[in-house]
């Protein structure tokens, strides 16, 4: 949900006519900057992570068919792809996150009476309000994939563009922080606390995991020194 579980619903569309990735950069934000109740910061903090995986493509382009990474040529290959596909794979999320919220808001204004008008009521709001705590979720787990792949690059690419790599990560682990604050904050609404139990420790143990590997992404490109293939790298730490 874009901006928690508040009940102002002006301007609120279902679904919104003009996708996120269509739009300017400028339109982008000014969308965000106005009243509009969407997009908000879920969608925001996906983005965010879009920019994140576009700048993991970036690198690893650049490192492509340079005799220097030639031993890489596999992985940087890979990375490219990854790249491309999670930036478009988060704008994609930006768009459900803003529906998501759309129908929580419709969700809000169904009648409260007559009681089984209200029981109507509370179903909806139940499965919006998970529809809203699953997506930021999906936003997290792929700041994982996008943070594993700028670690992945760290060492193994173009020297020239790895504060690129850090400014990946940075935006991967902000990205899923603030995508994580919207699973928690929608989570009561969803009223089912066994879901919210396991949302809660997997959006722990994820970002356990994306700080670990945020870190290690940071350390690489600060160290600058050149890293062994991944193939060679995972046997000697077997």
């Amino acid at each position: 949900m874009s901006r928690g579980t508040r009940t102002y619903n002006p301007g609120v569309e279902s679904p919104r006519q003009n996708e996120f990735g269509g739009l300017t950069l400028a339109g982008f934000v000014d969308r965000l900057a106005s009243s509009d109740p969407v997009p908000g910061g879920g969608s925001a903090s996906a983005v965010a992570a879009s920019l994140g995986a576009a700048l993991v493509a970036m690198v690893a382009s650049l490192s492509q068919g340079r005799p220097r990474y030639a031993q890489h040529d596999s992985m940087l290959a890979a990375a490219a792809t990854n790249g491309r596909e999670l930036a478009a794979r988060f704008l994609r999320l930006a768009d459900e996150d803003a529906r998501a919220y759309a129908q929580f808001a419709e969700a809000l204004k169904l009648p409260k009476e007559p009681e089984a008008a209200a029981e109507a009521r509370k179903l909806a709001t139940r499965r919006a309000a998970r529809a809203a705590a699953d997506i930021p979720l999906d936003c997290v787990e792929a700041c994982l994939a996008l943070v594993s792949t700028a670690e992945a690059l760290a060492g193994r690419s173009n020297v020239n563009a790895s504060s690129d790599l850090n400014v990946a990560a940075l935006l991967a682990e902000a990205a899923a922080r603030g995508a994580a604050a919207n699973v928690l904050t929608n989570l009561p609404a969803v009223g089912d606390e066994e879901y919210a139990g396991k949302a809660m420790r997997r959006v722990e143990d994820l970002l356990r995991e994306i700080s670990k590997v945020a870190n290690g992404t940071r350390e690489a490109v600060m160290s600058g020194q050149a890293r062994d293939p991944l193939e060679l790298a995972a046997r000697d730490a077997s």
